[in-house]
Order: C-alpha cells, then structure tokens, then sequence
C-alpha cells in the first residue's frame, strides 16, 4: 500500500483545493476552499460558465455594485462548492469574506446566506461547512451558528487558545494551520528546518488533538497547511487532514511503512481544561506573538485574494 492509502485507513483525507480535475483524480471524502483557491480556480476552464452564471445572478439582485460583486463571488463559492459535491462523498467547505472577521453579526448573516444559496440549488446543509476566522468574533458566530444547525470550520488557527475556545463554542471542526506555524519558527530562529517530530506546527496539533481527545471534545481536528509529506505523515491519524494535490501525490508515490502517530488511546498524561473569557483569550493571544502575526497575515491575505476575485468578476461583467 502506499503511504497515502495507509493514511486513509486512520486519517479522513480531504483535498485542499478547487481545482475539480485534482479533486476527480484524488477523490477525498471532503473538500475545502477559500478565496485564494477560487482565485486560482477562475482561470481554469471548468470555471467559466460558474463565473457567467454567478454574474447573471447578481445582475438580476438589487443593491450597490459593491453589493452585487459581493453577491457574485458568494454565488460563485457556492457553484464551486455544488460541482465539487458531485464529485467527492462528504462535505465542502466554503469561507466566509474575511474582512467580516471582526464582526459577529455579519459573520453570521453571511453565513447564513451561503447556506440559503445552497439550499437553493438543492444542496443540504449538511453537507456544507461555513469556514470562518479563529477570531473571538469568529467564535462567537460559530457558537450562534451551530445552535442553528450550520456546521462550522474554524480556520487560521494557530494556537492552543484558538483551539480551546473554538472547543468550548461547539464548533464542528477547527483548521489548525502546520506549515505557516513552520515558516514563522523558521525565520524566528534561523534555521533552514526542523525534523517532522520536532516541526512547531506538527507538535501544535498534537497538542490540541490529545487535549481534545482527553477532555471529550467532539470538535474535529484537521491538521492544515502542510510544507511538506514528513508533516503529514507525523499527523497520521489525526482526524482529517486537508492536502494540496501536490502532497497527495508524493504520498500515493511512496511506499514505505506509515505508522500511526495520534490515536485517542494514546494521548498521554492530558493537561488540565481551560474556559476562556474574551479578556482571557486576547491575553494569550497577545502573549503569542506567532499566533497573532500569522492570523492578522492570513486574515489580510484571504481579504486580498476576496477583492482581486472581485475584480476578476467585474472585468468579466464589463467585458461581456
């Protein structure tokens, strides 16, 4: 068996992409995207007719041209969203615009109109997850969220305190995000790599697996983000793990023995639980310098990839 087969014996694998020829080749149980993916993605040609269709549709809604871009890319996301069902068996998740990460309520509106869109082209909720920041606003909408019966990803998550209040909100499941945790040491420290049992970020979701595992959380930890196969393989058996096809191939491509790493049964002496208020959690926030960097980076990032996906789509609109 190849390592990536052996990985699906303990690991759920999803496919960190949306490129819809990568996902009918590798066929995850589960997919995710975000906006620099669907970026990515509005180049291939798959995309095209999602692109005209998601512009049609907004056209037809009221509202302001910010509005109508914005209605756009939602419809995209979720035409995206519907054409990666056909073709995987679990669930898809798809993210909330990131310049709504301070803001509970809109959080939970925006939401909740990706959820009403997919339910208008006959997709269940069930089978979606609404992907939102791992900030304490973000968290507090997860929590309204799941009350409501829509399933949450929390996403850009790096630290322990992220994890333990994401846990806490019954949130369905949370990205722990390895290789960026792995570029911040690498630059801190000056060193050129670690070795996978030593990787920052590989030891960061250990820790929230058996601290969640010890403490009976039901929360699904996906271990994200990945530099490189030896990463993944440390994580073995974690409960999911969302791969770039560039990984899953290296994987499929070696042989050797893939031992489990994590297992409930084996979370060791499991530390003491904690409950975090907000003036708690934007402490250990605050005193984690790598969690708070890399959040605001990515939150800037996804936001930046969001309105040149919008550009995108206004250049379309005029050009037609």
């Amino acid at each position: 068996m190849s390592k990536l087969e052996q990985l699906k014996t303990m690991t759920t694998v999803v496919a960190d992409t949306g490129d819809l020829d990568a996902i009918a080749q590798w066929r995850p149980v589960d997919a995710t995207t975000n906006p620099s993916l669907l970026l990515k993605a509005a180049d291939l040609p798959a995309y095209r007719p999602m692109l005209d269709a998601a512009i049609n549709f907004s056209q037809g809604q009221s509202g302001s041209d910010s509005e109508q871009l914005g209605m756009a890319t939602d419809y995209l996301a979720v035409l995206a969203g519907q054409k990666i069902l056909e073709l995987i068996p679990g669930v898809v998740s798809t993210e909330v615009d990131a310049r709504l990460s301070f803001d509970t309520e809109g959080t939970v509106r925006k939401a909740r109109r990706l959820v009403e869109l997919y339910n208008s082209i006959g997709v269940p909720t069930e089978r979606v997850l609404i992907k939102i920041a791992s900030t304490w606003e973000g968290i507090r909408a997860a929590e309204i969220l799941e009350k409501e019966g829509i399933r949450c990803n929390l996403t850009l998550l790096f630290s322990f305190a992220q994890a333990a209040a994401c846990a806490d909100a019954g949130a369905f499941l949370i990205s722990p995000f390895v290789g960026r945790i792995l570029d911040w040491n690498l630059k801190q420290s000056g060193r050129s790599s670690y070795e996978p049992h030593e990787d920052p970020g590989v030891l960061s979701v250990s820790r929230i697996y058996n601290y969640f595992k010890g403490h009976g959380y039901d929360t699904v930890v996906m271990g994200a983000s990945f530099r490189n196969t030896g990463e993944i393989e440390h994580l073995s058996g974690c409960d999911r793990l969302t791969i770039s096809p560039a990984l899953l191939e290296a994987l499929q491509n070696d042989t050797g023995e893939l031992p489990r790493r994590l297992s409930p049964e084996t979370t060791g002496k499991v530390e003491s639980r904690i409950s975090l208020d907000e003036n708690a959690f934007r402490w250990l926030m605050n005193e984690d310098a790598m969690a708070t960097e890399k959040l605001a980076e990515g939150i800037r990032k996804f936001a930046a990839d969001q309105v040149e996906l919008e550009q995108r789509v206004r250049q379309i609109a005029q050009a037609a």
